[in-house]
């Protein structure tokens, strides 16, 4: 299937929304994309890190993470916190990744 192109940051978010991955057309890096981790309650024995850990255990045993939209890098890492340009705000070059 092709990607569905041409679409407005607005309709890019709406898709991630859906739980669509999404990229722009003027992107240099190849294979990057986007795709939000809505948010989860996780419970403290799921929490790697020792100071979450500590705080969910103090909540009741779970702590609430609020949902974030992450970034695939062209060398296949992965951004937490991606946050948009002005010109990627201003692109009408998003692109919904269709598998």
């Amino acid at each position: 299937m092709e990607p569905i192109t041409n679409l407005t940051f607005g309709a890019a978010i709406e898709a991630l929304k859906r739980g669509e991955r999404i990229t722009r057309a003027g992107w240099n890096g190849k294979g990057m994309y986007l795709w939000l981790l809505p948010a989860a309650q996780v419970k403290a024995e799921w929490c790697r890190e020792p100071h979450l850990k500590e705080v969910a255990e103090a909540n009741g045993g779970q702590i609430e993470c609020l949902g974030s939209i992450r970034m695939m890098t062209a060398d296949k890492k992965v951004l937490t916190g991606w946050l948009a340009s002005q010109t990627d705000i201003l692109a009408e070059d998003w692109e919904i990744i269709v598998e």
